[in-house]
This record gives structure tokens, C-alpha cells and sequence, in this order.
């Protein structure tokens, strides 16, 4: 009997402890699945966070790539508007020039006043010669010195523009002084410019601004000389001169042009 009760409380034991090791293992296997859902429930908060993440980035990119294509759009608006104001440039007359002064006399408005269809300037039957050695000569008859500007001023207009460069090189040799001498610079850079010869173009525009820096011919031949070195490779030179067109001439039309260069540059980069 009491090898039989031994027996069973040896059974019992080992019942107890496979029973106890069962639920071990249960508890464990209980423990492990929870483990394994909260791992997953935080890969999809974290998956969840990175996709909305990922949202604001493209709405970002997509504003960001919206705003470029505004100021893409804004530069070509203002480079057609830019061209065409180069292009009545060279088919019309400087609508600066209202009379020429003449040492306080009132003089004729016939230059100023020609149509962009019809010149009112009378050329002469041959082109004026300009007599050797009168470099230095201030015109003592203002009829010839608006003549000789007509005649140079028609060649560009009809867009001759290799001989306009020559009659106004030879107006500013001849007429120095002239009261149409800083429009007679500015339109010799036309010339050359509108060539593509962007270093004589520079040259010429130079100097109309260190030979008459009271002008009104300035602004445009200044904003002219940054579009020559840019032209030249001359960016840094180019920057400046646009720079310096905002900050002497900031309410001019020159001014506007500028900063569209410099907007156009700096995308370029």
C-alpha cells in the first residue's frame, strides 16, 4: 500500500510539473504573440508616418515646381516684351529726343518728330563729307549736324546696320560735342550689338557713359554695356552693371529690364 501511494504521488508530481510546464509554455506563447502585435502595430504607425511624410514632400515638390514655372513664364513674358522693345528701338526714333538744344537757341524739331513710316529728314543728294582733320569741330550750324544724325539714324532704321555704325563713328569724329552726341554713342553700340561685335558694342557704350554721364541716354546705354558682357562671358561684370542700373535708375524702364536679366541669370546657374 504504501508503494502504491508512493507511486501515485510520484505520478501527481510528474503531472504537476508537465502541467506547470504547459502552462509555461502557453504563458510564453501568449507573450510572444503579444510581442509580435505590438511590434507590427508600431511598423505600421511608423510605415503610417513615413507615407504621410512622403505626402508633404511631393506637395512641397509640386508647389515648388509651380513657382518655377511662374517665373519661367514671368521671364518669357518679359523677354518678349524686351525684344520688342529692342525691335522698335532700331525701326523708330529715340522717343527722348523732343528738340535739340543749341546753346539756349530753340531749334528744329524735324528729327525728332519723323514718323516711323515716312522719315521726315530731307537727305541730302549725297551723304555729308565729313572734312578731314575736324575731330575736335563743334558744329556752328546745327541744320548740318542734324542732317549728318538723320542720315546715320535712317541707315539704322532700315536696318543697314553696318553703315549706320560707320555714319555715326564719323558723326561723333566730326561732332564731338554735339548736343547729339550721347544719342550718336548710344546707337554706334546699337549697331555693333544688334552685329553680334559685343566688344566694340561694350567699347561704345563705355563711352557714352564716361564722356556724358548726365544723359539721358544712361540708363539704356548702362543696361546696353551689362548685355555686352554678359555676351562677353562676363557675368560677374554683367551683375554689377545691372546692379548698379537698379540702384542709380531704380523707377527707369532700363531698371526693369535689369532685374529681369539678373532673375534670368541667376536661374541659369
Amino acid at each position: 500500500m504504501k508503494s502504491l501511494s508512493a507511486t501515485r504521488i510520484c505520478f501527481l508530481l510528474v503531472a504537476s510539473l508537465t502541467t506547470s510546464s504547459v502552462f509555461a509554455q502557453k504563458q510564453s506563447l501568449a507573450e510572444r504573440v503579444a510581442a509580435l502585435e505590438q511590434k507590427s502595430s508600431a511598423q505600421t504607425q511608423g510605415a503610417g508616418q513615413a507615407n504621410v511624410e512622403l505626402l508633404n514632400r511631393l506637395t512641397q515638390l509640386q508647389a515648388e515646381m509651380k513657382a518655377l514655372r511662374d517665373q519661367v513664364e514671368t521671364l518669357q513674358n518679359e523677354n518678349i516684351q524686351l525684344k520688342e522693345r529692342n525691335r522698335v528701338q532700331y525701326i523708330d526714333l529715340d522717343s527722348r529726343i523732343n528738340k535739340f538744344e543749341t546753346g539756349g537757341a530753340t531749334t528744329t524739331s524735324s528729327v525728332a518728330a519723323m514718323p516711323a513710316t515716312k522719315p521726315a529728314v530731307v537727305k541730302p543728294a549725297t551723304k555729308p563729307a565729313f572734312p578731314a582733320g575736324s575731330g575736335n569741330m563743334v558744329s556752328a550750324d546745327p541744320a548740318n549736324e542734324e542732317a549728318a544724325y538723320g542720315v546715320a539714324f535712317e541707315a539704322l532704321k532700315q536696318k543697314d546696320y553696318v553703315e549706320s555704325a560707320r555714319l555715326f563713328k564719323s558723326f561723333i569724329d566730326t561732332y564731338p560735342q554735339a548736343q547729339l552726341a550721347p544719342n550718336a554713342w548710344y546707337w554706334l553700340g546699337e549697331s555693333y550689338y544688334v552685329t553680334q561685335n559685343y566688344e566694340i558694342a561694350r567699347q561704345s557704350f563705355e563711352g557714352l557713359l564716361s564722356q556724358f554721364p548726365d544723359s539721358s541716354k544712361v540708363p539704356d546705354g548702362m543696361l546696353k554695356l551689362g548685355y555686352c558682357q554678359a555676351q562677353l562671358g562676363q557675368k560677374d561684370r554683367a551683375r554689377n552693371t545691372f546692379n548698379e542700373v537698379l540702384r542709380l535708375y531704380p523707377m527707369s524702364d532700363a531698371a526693369r529690364f535689369a532685374q529681369s536679366q539678373l532673375r534670368a541669370m541667376n536661374l541659369g546657374q
